[in-house]
């Protein structure tokens, strides 16, 4: 067995865990909806339920991981009491970061592509249908998306591989503070477009009509549902950082920094993404239209649009692969933790199943699009993110919250006492009847609505 390995820095452990939450949804999910939600009054209740929803399951998985110092993997077989199931959990946490992986590295892949497709340009001299056509023609081309996704994985494996400190501590700190100075400088340029004005007020002014348009249940519901994905809480990607950690510092502190880090990149996300839209009279649609079509055609209209075009597909890469090394790093650490493998050995082993495990998704978009499991227009992709989304992520974070609450499970006051050992912000104890009836129905809430959204209309 190899030693466990502890940050080097507790910035290291700051930016790595808000790396891993900063994923591809703080960019590509969050300024849509707020757009459709009403702006403001949006941006609002989502930042009541990152703090209501969000923080208390990333301080559920960091005390988890602490106090057992083991990945999701084994974590709970070392807290529950005999003769529990809980560790049945660790199986669907483990199968959570497998499945995750098994698209995210090819929308990375994407990201990657775009980076190289600015760089070399590409896009020079073409517009409107034509750059749609760079995006369909990517898709259509399973050879060019497998490139691009083995290169990433090999790539976060091979910097995982390098060890905690040396290779995941040392890479993620530079790719986050390049991420964090990159998406101010977007910002930057994109508020001093002509009109960004328009695009600023449609974004952080409320809007009463849209929320009557949508619906003030709807509207909520989707600050919840956003809330609780964009910090992917729930399959124990961040508890694995939790284990690294050492016993200095209280956790509800270090669980407030990740979780306004990340929300901040998702508002300045916002900040480059509207005004730049409103500038040159674009509609901020959703998905990969947005990024993939939408911006390439703004940048574009821009002097320098080369550069500007260039910088956001790097930082979307940095913001793509800050998550993939996190997960990479949970998912070497199961086979640290269950058959004690060196990390060297574990690093490969997953690398070659990661890379064959990738390819569904990537075949999913040419030939095997005739598969659309759930109804037309769908494919292996929204399988796997709904598996995901609507499933794992929920439920996970249910067994965390029940594990960490309950008297059957790890129990309320162990993780009172994880929680508050060392220096920094005390986790109070009346929270109890808020964490063990309120919270549970809240997330209940957020799993049936998902279905009834997808399924019911």
């Amino acid at each position: 067995m190899e030693k466990r390995e502890k940050f080097a820095s507790r910035l290291g452990f700051i930016l790595i865990s808000a790396g891993c939450a900063i994923g591809l949804g703080d960019v590509w999910r969050f300024p849509y909806i707020t757009g459709q939600y009403g702006g403001g009054i949006f941006v609002l209740i989502y930042l009541i339920f990152i703090f209501l929803l969000g923080l208390p399951i990333i301080t559920m998985e960091l005390a988890v991981g602490r106090a057992s110092q083991k990945s999701i993997a084994t974590s709970f077989n070392v807290l529950e009491k005999k003769g529990n199931k809980w560790h049945l959990m660790g199986y669907a946490g483990m199968a959570g970061n497998y499945i995750l992986m098994m698209f995210y590295t090819t929308i990375a892949g994407w990201m990657l592509g775009y980076f190289y497709k600015f760089v070399t340009g590409r896009f020079v001299g073409i517009e409107g249908e034509q750059i749609g056509k760079v995006f369909s023609d990517l898709i259509a081309n399973p050879l060019e998306m497998t490139l691009w996704m083995v290169i990433t994985t090999v790539v976060c494996f091979g910097i995982c591989s390098m060890g905690l400190q040396a290779g995941v501590e040392k890479v993620t700190k530079v790719l986050m503070i390049l991420l964090l100075a990159i998406i101010v400088v977007l910002a930057v340029k994109s508020m001093t477009l002509p009109n960004a004005g328009e695009g600023l007020k449609f974004y952080l002014l409320p809007d009463m009509n849209r929320i009557k348009e949508q619906g003030l249940w709807e509207t909520v519901y989707a600050a919840m549902s956003q809330a609780f994905f964009t910090l992917s809480i729930g399959i124990g990607s961040l508890a694995i950082f939790g284990s690294y950690l050492g016993k200095e510092r209280r956790l509800l502190g270090e669980s407030v920094n990740i979780a306004v880090i990340d929300t901040s990149v998702s508002i300045i996300a916002g900040l480059i993404i509207f005004p730049a839209c409103f500038a040159f009279n674009v509609d901020p649609g959703q998905g990969p239209g947005l990024i993939f079509v939408t911006l390439p055609n703004i940048f574009n209209s821009m002097s320098g649009g080369m550069i500007w075009g260039s910088l956001f597909f790097l930082f979307m890469c940095f913001a793509a692969y800050s998550t993939v090394i996190a997960v990479f790093e949970n998912i070497i650490s199961f086979a640290m933790d269950l058959w004690g493998w060196s990390r060297k050995k574990a690093s490969w082993i997953n690398m070659v199943l990661l890379i064959i495990l990738s390819m569904p998704c990537i075949l999913g978009f040419n030939v095997l699009s005739g598969f659309q499991p759930l109804g037309p227009g769908t494919g292996v992709l929204d399988l796997e993110d709904f598996i995901i989304s609507y499933n794992l992520l929920p439920l996970g974070s249910l067994v965390y919250l029940l594990f960490c609450v309950s008297r059957y499970g790890w129990g309320f006051d162990n993780y009172l006492k994880e929680m508050n050992t060392g220096e920094g912000m005390k986790m109070p104890r009346w929270l109890k009847g808020y964490l063990t009836w309120i919270l549970p129905l809240i997330i209940v809430v957020v799993l049936i609505q998902g279905y009834i959204n997808l399924f019911g209309k």
